[in-house]
């Protein structure tokens, strides 16, 4: 024997004591001439194994999650290790075999040590320096539970050591497997095995491992997948059955050999089996999950995994939440109807295809009015990771929630922020069915409004130019104004209300733009905002931008009578032992009256009625209402709408470019300009079609006559009154006094000479004074009489009176002049 080989020996023979001390062969005096060649250094080996911890505690094995649809589709399975857990029961009797054969046929026998076995490797050992070998299932169930243990606690020191090839390891490994054995079954033991071995290609225990390679359940697996996966234990990384089946068909075949001499299989299945190409035997599993790009939907994950790190139900921060989902084995039942989300995905790819050469794309979101559920979110991109350049065919961003789950800042929302100059006016209690005086204005024709015509803090640093898609003004209905969607009314209407009122408003019912921020907030050259200013073209026209989920959810708290819910994508959460975790309701709020709500729904009935969606009118006549959006050159368009059950967003647009879609075809179709109603308002129809199929048909309620009529009062009598005057009257009324300039009149200069209304108005609206300027209107002079057809009577002598005449009476009036005609008045004018 080579000197240096005498240390190796005596470690050898040391750690062969201390295995028959565990096995209680050296008190039963069978190993005691070996044990006496080793001497001292046996004997403190014995020492140092009986003074080894004997307290084995195991650990939670790390498991996927499960996370599925509410009409209970799976969408993915989340995990750092892919592990399903299951009992001994949903495992096949070949599994079992296969395992027992290949690994420790004896594990019935043993006590947690098998001694042929740990003999056999010891004399292997004795002439080499390798420490492999003679471990029992009881034995690689410590060693692979210590390492799991250990890497639960970040602990990657402690988990190397957990499976480091050395005595003391070893030593530990067997006087763990002895405790083990004393506190559970050999059910549990076997049953925990097969639950925590490593099968490879990142599949741990071995029903994620059948569902992987061969796309079916543990309790299923044949003798021939069962050997296969058997086999691959020894050396996991090494013999891969998916990139490695040659050299794991040798080995499978070696399971069958050891099945069929330990009398598991016969003849006949040895021979039947053995013939099989694991090549072809092997089904692997698509979309199975891990990380999102796996899932069924890639984009809905992505979101339901960034919102489950908000919840403290699963942990103290976002990275302990994210820990209790990858390893928790949780199952996550979330809102989303995938039926719903399937359809109207094909919906929006048949008229947008994926990749369309015009630039153009499109997407959609349902919300459930009065909870907040995200029902169905879809676009037409492909998924995809790690590009560099995104398209409208591959993109990695969602383009229908905002950036904090990991979406985009979103789009301009065009003229459907006019809902909220609704809301603020209804809200003041001007009358739903009042008129708006629209400024006269067309395209290439707007009108100025000056700055000093909106709230300081909510206008525009230079006059703002306003016009219409079509020549329209003067006095129009507010009723006609939202079905038009005429830019220059609602543009008034801001500044009759107060502009600051409508991002009140905003905010109040949850919109905010696409990075979390305050819709509307005017932001400086570099970047930060100026607090308190906000931009009126971006209140009143939607020149800001915010994604279909936030703008949907937004008009669903008019569907739901004004009560606000976040959005929400998680119904319930369950842990793996079935216990379900209670979540803090869904923090909704009443923020707008319901009455109020009630007399916007009515206006907003009026686009798809008689307005710009008339194309969105819903099967069966059901009940809708909603808004069409088109921003600036027609780069992006929308129609948002909602009935009493379900509100949609739907967006078509170019995410990318930032192009105008005029005179562009898309889908193969040649719009010409592209409105909301142009192609949005169709996609939203079909969308709610699909989604409204089999829902009661309701109503929306309908608004008192206050809401209709307004909170009207009497304006007070300030003829007379200067203006100053007339201002404090007015306001005390609760209205917005306006100077409205100056008027001829035989008035006292600067004395009020009219108001407009003249008698009542609604509560805090705007009245307007006129002020006389103290020059007497101009009256024209009357025209001459016209002259006289008849001639003069000729002049006669007076007869002499024979009789004394009586004096004459003088007169120095004249005959009275024939009254002139009256002139033809105007026809009046419809």
């Amino acid at each position: 024997m080579p000197e240096n080989a005498s240390p190796h020996l005596v470690r050898l023979l040391g750690a062969f004591v201390a295995v028959a001390v565990g096995m209680g062969l050296i008190s039963a005096g069978l190993l005691m001439p070996l044990a006496g060649a080793s001497g001292s250094a046996a004997r403190g080996t014995v020492n140092a194994f009986d003074n080894l911890d004997g307290e084995f505690s195991a650990v939670s094995l790390a498991q996927q999650s499960k996370i599925y649809s509410a009409d209970d589709k799976l969408l993915a399975t989340p995990y750092d290790a892919n592990r399903i857990i299951v009992p001994m029961k949903a495992i096949s009797k070949n599994m079992i075999n296969a395992q027992l054969a290949i690994e420790d046929s004896r594990f019935y026998e043993h006590g947690g040590i098998d001694l042929r076995g740990t003999s056999r490797a010891f004399f292997q050992n004795l002439s080499s320096d390798s420490t492999q070998g003679g471990s029992s299932i009881t034995q690689q169930y410590v060693k692979i539970m210590l390492q799991e243990k250990a890497l639960r606690q970040d602990d990657l020191e402690g988990a190397k050591a957990a499976v480091e090839q050395s005595y003391s390891r070893k030593l530990q490994e067997m006087k763990y497997a002895l405790d083990v054995e004393k506190t559970h079954t050999k059910s549990q033991i076997l049953n925990g095995y097969l639950n925590l071995v490593y099968y490879g290609d990142q599949a741990y225990g071995v029903e994620a491992a059948a569902q992987h390679f061969f796309s079916k359940r543990a309790s299923k697996l044949t003798i021939g997948e069962a050997a296969t996966l058997a086999g691959v234990v020894q050396s996991p990384s090494r013999l891969n059955i998916r990139t490695n089946p040659e050299e794991v068909q040798q080995r499978r075949d070696l399971v069958l050999d050891r099945m069929h001499a330990l009398g598991m299989i016969d003849t006949k299945e040895h021979e039947r089996y053995t013939k099989q190409d694991v090549a072809d035997m092997v089904r692997l599993k698509r979309n199975e999950g891990g990380t999102c790009t796996k899932a069924v939907d890639p984009y809905f994950c992505n979101y339901v995994m960034e919102y489950l790190k908000t919840l403290p139900e699963l942990g103290p921060d976002p990275d302990a939440r994210l820990q209790a989902v990858n390893t928790g084995g949780l199952t996550i039942k979330t809102t989303l109807r995938r039926d719903w989300q399937k359809e109207i995905h094909e919906d929006l790819t048949e008229r947008v295809p994926n990749g369309d050469p015009s630039g153009v794309g499109a997407a959609a979101a349902v919300i459930e009015p009065g909870t907040g559920k995200v029902r169905a979110i879809a676009q037409t991109s492909q998924y995809k990771v790690g590009l560099k350049n995104a398209s409208t065919k591959y993109s990695e961003q969602a383009w229908t929630y905002p950036s904090a789950y990991g979406g985009t800042n979103g789009f301009a929302i065009g003229s459907t922020a006019k809902m909220y100059a609704l809301v603020a006016a209804l809200k003041q209690g001007m009358p739903m069915e009042s008129d708006i005086r629209a400024p006269m204005a067309g395209l290439g024709r707007p009108h100025t409004f000056m700055p000093s015509e909106f709230d300081p803090k909510c206008t525009a640093g230079a006059p703002w130019e306003v016009q219409n898609d079509f020549t329209s003004g003067g006095n129009i209905s507010l009723r006609r104004a939202t079905a038009q969607s005429i830019n220059t009314a609602f543009a008034q209407l801001a500044s009759d209300v107060g502009s600051c009122n409508i991002p009140k408003v905003m905010s109040q019912m949850g919109l905010t733009d696409g990075n979390g921020q305050t819709y509307g907030l005017v932001y400086g050259s570099d970047g930060t905002k100026v607090k308190g200013d906000y931009s009126i073209a971006n209140i009143v026209l939607g020149s800001d931008s915010t994604s279909p989920i936030q703008l949907a959810n937004s008009f669903a708290t008019l569907a739901a009578d004004g009560k606000y819910c976040p959005p929400n994508p998680i119904e319930s959460i369950t842990r793996a032992n079935g216990k379900p975790i209670t979540l803090n309701p869904t923090r909704c709020k009443q923020v707008i009256e319901p009455d109020v709500a009630r007399g916007v729904t009515s206006l907003l009935e009026s686009p798809i009625k008689e307005g710009t969606a008339r194309n969105a009118v819903l099967d069966g006549g059901r009940p809708a209402a909603g808004k069409t959006g088109t921003t600036d050159k027609h780069r992006q368009s929308w129609f948002v709408g909602y009935t009493p059950q379900l509100a949609t967003a739907v967006w078509v647009g170019t995410p990318i470019t930032e192009k105008s879609m005029d005179g562009v075809c898309i889908g193969g179709i040649c719009a010409g300009q592209v409105f909301g109603g142009t192609i949005a308002a169709p996609l939203w129809k079909k969308a709610m079609d699909t989604a409204s199929k089999g829902m009661e048909r309701k109503d929306f309620k309908k608004p008192s006559e206050k809401v209709v009529r307004g909170d009207v009062r009497d304006i007070p009598n300030v003829v007379g009154k200067s203006g100053a005057e007339a201002e404090q009257l007015l306001r005390a009324a609760g209205f917005n006094p306006r100077n409205a300039g100056a008027v001829n009149s035989h008035a006292p200069w600067g004395t009020v000479t009219s108001t407009s209304p003249t008698s009542e108005a609604i509560k805090g609206g705007t009245v307007d004074y006129y002020l006389s300027n103290g020059i007497p209107p101009y009256t024209p002079p009357p025209p001459p009489p016209p002259p006289s057809t008849t001639s003069a009577p000729a002049p006669t002598t007076p007869k002499p009176s024979t009789s004394t005449p009586k004096p004459k009476a003088t007169s120095t009036t004249t005959a009275k002049p024939k009254p002139k005609p009256k002139p033809t008045p105007p026809p009046k004018r419809e």
